[in-house]
């Protein structure tokens, strides 16, 4: 028998309405969520999203949340989410959370409320972990960051593995004493360090790891500690191109040289990064393909709502330049 908002609510003691805020992320009290959840999970409800979207009207509307619209990753992202919508007689709706949850929720609502077609998504880490018990009346397709195993599409990179790789290089460049940087908000970041602890296991080399704001003031403030305190690594490894950015700035600051006297290696191949002192070591993520491939599976959901939960890993690439060479080779470059 199907399990529909009435059978939720009954159990719940709630009323059907009150079930819908609850599965469109809508304001109620916590108390009313938790025994909402807990009525889903004790009658198996399972949305028909076809139906409501059969239902619904549309708007031809793409929605785009984003944490941060300043990192370059989001904007070169949001160019391609945007030209292949334009590309499908679509418009987008771009939306900034700050990684601040109740922005994020806000946000949210709003999508629900324009109806849009499908929805392109980054969440931050408070929200992805219960991704899985709200209800969405359009696909909804996330990157960069993972929620709850098998409940949302994905478009991502292997995050730890391609940590992995930053460290390998590292290590087989002559440095041990390698920093990790890692930002405090997200998934992605989470799955970077993991990458980082095993790969420095792997090399019997212990770590030495820092969670920040994913921004380049709050890099460029601990490795400015760090130096202060007389507490130099051989090396730094940064999860996100904002955390470069100010790790540079503040080796820059110091005086320092890279790779002489610091060596410097992180994510994402921003044009800037190949332009400073010997260039910067970098992974490249596919940022475009993402987008394209994200735009790819919303259009898959609407044509098929009942296909299986797909993850799509896309390849990244190691660039190698002179900030992180070996030490005992370098002709000291300004940094």
């Amino acid at each position: 028998m199907t399990v529909g908002i009435k059978d939720v609510a009954r159990v719940a003691g709630v009323s059907p309405a009150t079930v819908s805020r609850v599965l469109g992320n809508g304001p109620v009290s916590d108390d009313l969520r938790q025994k909402v959840e807990a009525a889903i999970k004790a009658t198996q409800y399972r949305p028909n999203l076809a139906a409501r979207r059969l239902r619904s009207q549309h708007s031809r509307t793409i929605g785009l949340i984003v944490s941060d619209i300043r990192n370059p990753f989001f904007t070169t992202l949001s160019r391609a989410v945007e030209d292949a919508a334009y590309g499908a007689d679509m418009r987008v709706v771009l939306c900034n959370t700050d990684e601040n949850p109740a922005r994020e929720a806000m946000y949210l609502r709003m999508m629900q409320e324009e109806r849009i077609t499908g929805l392109i998504y980054a969440p931050t880490r408070t929200t992805a972990e219960r991704l899985g018990r709200m209800e969405f009346s359009f696909p909804v397709v996330l990157v960069d960051r993972m929620g709850p195993a098998g409940a949302h599409d994905a478009v991502t990179i292997d995050n730890a593995s391609a940590a992995g790789v930053l460290v390998d290089h590292l290590v087989g460049q002559g440095h041990r004493r390698i920093l990790g940087l890692f930002g405090n908000t997200s998934s992605t970041a989470e799955l970077r360090h993991d990458g980082y602890a095993a790969a420095m296991a792997r090399h019997g080399l212990d770590t030495d790891v820092r969670f920040l704001p994913p921004t380049a003031e709050a890099a460029e403030a601990e490795l400015t500690r760090r130096l202060a305190a007389g507490a130099r690594p051989d090396a730094v490894m940064v999860s996100n191109g904002l955390l470069l950015l100010g790790l540079y700035r503040a080796a820059r600051r110091a005086g320092l040289e890279s790779p002489r006297d610091i060596a410097i290696a992180g994510f994402d191949n921003e044009t800037w990064t190949e332009l400073v002192g010997p260039g910067l070591t970098v992974i490249e993520q596919p940022v475009a393909e993402i987008g394209r491939a994200a735009m790819d599976l919303v259009f898959e959901r609407l044509r098929t709502p009942d296909m299986a939960r797909r993850q799509v890993v896309l390849a990244a690439r190691l660039v190698v330049r002179g900030s992180s060479a070996a030490r005992e080779r370098t002709a000291r470059p300004a940094i």
